[in-house]
């Protein structure tokens, strides 16, 4: 029976992986495969090294947080109580898969094991204070990180790292040998190659930061009942997220790369590199981050900077008038087009705040990204109240 419900467990494991995989690749890869300097299997290949990499360094600190130090009481993480939890992992990020909600699923493996330990009276309440602070102070810092950046520094960013993307492809093979090897393509320029560099670089460290935090997510619950060890639950775990990018993510990766153009390559830089390196510091002291909300506050933070920005910035954001701030807010400038100094430009040439960032579309979001997180919590508060009242 032992033997029976372990391997539904890491049954449930793998499908947990499955998901991470599958949402995680094409944030942050996308960019790259829409920009032609990245197919969709050397996507999900570094997707699944980087991964990797960070799951063995890092992660190992969040799986310890949320397998052995959020619930202290000893006992009550039992394969049976794994099994439900993950379950309510996995269900709660179907739901929002299929309603197109980008949940974050570190909050949805906490929502579940806080369910749990509340359930039980275990719930090491400094523990998840600890997290919860940080849960509203890292988006709040992203905003303001990206806000800044998008108010006084973008232009020269933008020029600093934009692709100009000439005529051809970007890499060519020579198949006159018996190892094809690329070359690059005609029209190449190096500035082209620097930035493709640039963009794939990104999205490494961004596979990294989801390795560091969402590990976590699919392994801790068997890692802290005890049943199976640290070190072969970050290999499977792995190894299902690397399926997950090599299949599902497929689906991900077309969407981001059709609607590359909301998203400026420059923009997904800035909101990457300040985003990952929140992360992946929360997860070097052992917290499990939400990528997904602190890119979300970045993107808002990055297109109210640039929004209220009140210098000449070009054609890229004058008169746009749009509903979705990272269609408007971040529409990119183009090279060249640089700040002329504060109050220098006609107050009539400046578009309004309200035309390039929403504050009801920004609400909805965030207020969607948790619900499912809730679902979790509720339903393995519920589920181990009812269920389990007369166990501890």
């Amino acid at each position: 029976m032992v033997e029976l419900l372990l391997v539904v467990g890491l049954a449930v494991t793998v499908f947990v992986g499955y998901n991470v995989g599958g949402s995680t690749t094409g944030p942050a890869f996308g960019p790259a495969v829409g920009a032609g300097v990245l197919s969709k299997v050397g996507a999900a290949a570094l997707m699944s090294v980087f991964f990797f990499i960070g799951a063995g360094t890092l992660g190992r600190r969040v799986v310890d947080t949320l397998g052995r130090e959020l619930v202290t009481r000893g006992g009550v993480f039992t394969l049976e109580t794994s099994i439900v939890v993950l379950f309510f992992i996995g269900g709660a990020l179907f739901v929002g898969n299929y309603y197109g909600v980008p949940a974050s699923t570190s909050m949805t493996a906490v929502g579940a094991i806080a369910g749990l330990g509340v359930a039980t009276g275990s719930l090491d309440w400094s523990v998840m204070g600890e997290i919860a602070v940080w849960w509203i102070v890292a988006p709040i810092i992203g905003f303001w990180v990206s806000g800044v950046i998008g108010r006084y520094f973008y232009p020269r960013i933008n020029q600093w790292v934009a692709i100009d993307t000439t005529d051809g492809p970007l890499l060519e093979y020579e198949r006159s040998g018996a190892v094809p090897r690329p070359t690059l393509g005609p029209n190449t320029t190096r500035r082209e190659v620097g930035g493709a560099v640039v963009v794939v670089a990104i999205g490494c460290l961004m596979a990294f930061s989801s390795g560091t935090s969402n590990i976590a997510n699919a392994i801790a619950p068997l890692v802290g009942a005890g049943v199976v060890d640290m070190n072969p639950m970050i290999l499977l775990g792995s190894a299902a997220v690397a399926v997950g990018a090599f299949t599902i993510a497929r689906r991900t990766l077309d969407t981001l790369g059709n609607d590359i153009t909301d998203l400026p390559l420059t923009a997904a830089i800035v909101v990457a590199v300040v985003s990952s390196g929140i992360v992946v510091g929360l997860s070097a002291i052992g917290i499990p981050a939400s990528f997904v909300i602190i890119a979300t506050m970045s993107i808002v933070g990055l297109g109210w900077g640039r929004a209220t920005r009140t210098a000449t910035v070009g054609q890229g954001i004058r008169g746009e008038a749009e509903t979705n701030v990272s269609v408007g807010a971040l529409k990119a400038d183009e090279p060249g087009d640089e700040p002329e100094g504060i109050g220098e430009e006609d107050p009539a040439d400046i578009p309004a705040a309200a035309d390039l960032f929403n504050p009801s579309t920004t609400a909805r979001i965030v207020v969607l990204q948790n619900v499912v997180p809730l679902l979790s919590t509720l339903g393995a508060l519920v589920a181990f109240g009812l269920l389990f009242r007369f166990v501890w």
